[in-house]
């Protein structure tokens, strides 16, 4: 019995330590988005704290930053991600707590005779096993928490690429409804001329052709904008905003060259994730052994009394006999688990290394494109168009030849607008594989940690 006390004893500290934390582990992995992408995360509160937060931010002009936080506080997608953190942390709480004791109750009677029967069973091999579970639940507690920074990091970047995509969109459609009137209006005059005798037909019809094909470009550019637009409302979970006029300026200088193998290691949350996944395996491996013979082992008080006798007092013991199975397989099973992990770890590091620099070369030719349009192309061909509109004036040249360059000039400002997007989109894809996972992986955060799971000690009741 005084055995017993002190497995009860020592099972009471062990529940102490494992109970529920204030904030869900929400603090630090806020704090390991908020490293990753260089702005506050914010704290969700209850539904109309959100929906009034969400409300401030769409009141104004959308920005990009503006974007993330909507994503990150409106987001129903994320928010159901999230709730994976709770379910891992209640695990973890579970593996402290020893399970409830057995009582069982006997009453029988012959004639005169009542033969009374009690038992009371505590699972001492749970409690015995319980620290290494707890260690195994309390990194899986740290996995999840990795996984929810990492979800954040992904949303961030998802809503950042979204609202890049839907400005790019909506600033070409401007230039391709400009496209379209001088389009109009080539061709209408081109064709009053042409009843005038003053225009060939083949020529006329040349300007209807490009009229034809300008109404075409515009369709799609509208369909376009649309398109990207209801991306971004999926991303933020709001269908009511109003997006900036232009996109953001190119900054000064591009981010300085990475030393990729040591920033995939150091930030990567996915190489993190497979790290403590594979100890996690280890762990598991390690109670699978333990585990292999005394699986079920249960030690109680009993006492029977019997009328007219005296009450016998007396303990018992039930043991699961490896008769039958002797455990070689869940070893078997949890050594081929570990070795998967750490294939795994090692395939997840290579791929982040490789990621780095492939996203770090497409940053930087990103970057130089943008650059190009912005100083060379677009201000050249607005010093050909003053310099046509200076011959059109002096009668040099006629009214449709100053209508073609200024297409062609609408026509390489549509092309600047793409390279500064692709540029932000590069940018994004950067941090996004500097900071949680590759880009294009399909990948989730929930399904990055291994679905292995240690066989915790089995309870005869």
């Amino acid at each position: 019995m005084r055995n017993l006390a002190f497995l009860g004893a020592l099972a009471v500290v062990l529940g102490a330590c494992t109970s529920f934390s204030p904030d869900g582990g929400m603090v630090e992995v806020r704090s390991l988005a908020q490293e990753r992408i260089g702005q506050a995360v914010p704290v969700a509160g209850d539904a109309e704290a959100v929906r009034a937060a969400v409300d401030a931010l769409l009141a104004k002009p959308l920005t990009a930053d503006a974007a993330v936080e909507v994503a990150l506080l409106n987001n129903p997608g994320l928010a159901a991600r999230l709730a994976e953190l709770g379910l891992a942390e209640a695990d973890l709480v579970q593996a402290g707590r020893l399970r409830n004791p057995v009582f069982a109750y006997s009453n029988k009677r012959n004639s005169d005779i009542t033969q009374i029967e009690r038992t009371f069973l505590v699972n001492v091999a749970a409690l015995v096993f319980m620290p290494l579970a707890l260690d195994i639940e309390q990194r899986r507690f740290e996995q999840a928490k990795l996984g929810a920074a990492l979800d954040i990091v992904s949303t961030a970047a998802a809503a950042r690429q979204a609202y890049f995509r839907a400005v790019a969109a909506q600033e070409m459609l401007v230039y391709f409804r400009q496209v379209s009137e001088s389009a109009e209006a080539s061709s209408e005059l081109a064709r009053r001329m042409a009843q005038a005798g003053n225009w060939s037909r083949l020529a006329q019809m040349r300007e209807q052709a490009f009229h034809a094909d300008a109404t075409a470009q515009l369709a799609r550019a509208q369909q376009a904008a649309a398109s990207e637009r209801e991306q971004l409302t999926r991303v933020l979970g709001a269908a009511s905003f109003t997006l900036a006029p232009r996109l953001p300026d190119l900054p000064a200088a591009p981010l300085a060259a990475i030393d990729a193998e040591q920033a995939a290691l150091d930030r990567r949350l996915d190489v993190q994730i497979a790290k403590l996944d594979a100890e996690s395996v280890a762990k598991s491996l390690g109670l699978t052994r333990a585990t292999r013979f005394v699986n079920v082992l249960e030690v109680g008080y009993t006492n029977e009394s019997e009328t007219g006798e005296r009450r016998k007092n007396g303990y018992e013991i039930e043991l699961a006999l490896p008769i039958f199975d002797w455990g070689d397989a869940r070893v078997a099973r949890a050594q081929t688990l570990y070795k998967q992990a750490m294939a795994r770890t090692a395939a997840i590091a290579v791929n982040a290394q490789s990621e780095v620099r492939e996203t770090y070369a497409a940053y930087r030719t990103a970057y130089d494109l943008a650059k190009h349009y912005r100083d060379e192309i677009v201000p050249l061909r607005r010093r050909i168009a003053d310099e046509n509109l200076l011959r059109y004036n002096g009668m040099l040249i006629g009214v449709f030849e100053l209508l073609a360059d200024a297409r062609e000039q609408i026509g390489s400002v549509n092309a600047a607008i793409e390279a500064t997007r692709d540029y932000w989109l590069a940018e994004t894809a950067l941090q996004l594989a500097l900071a949680g996972k590759s880009p294009g992986s399909a990948m989730s955060a929930g399904s990055a940690a291994s679905n292995a799971r240690a066989p915790a000690p089995a309870g005869g009741h």
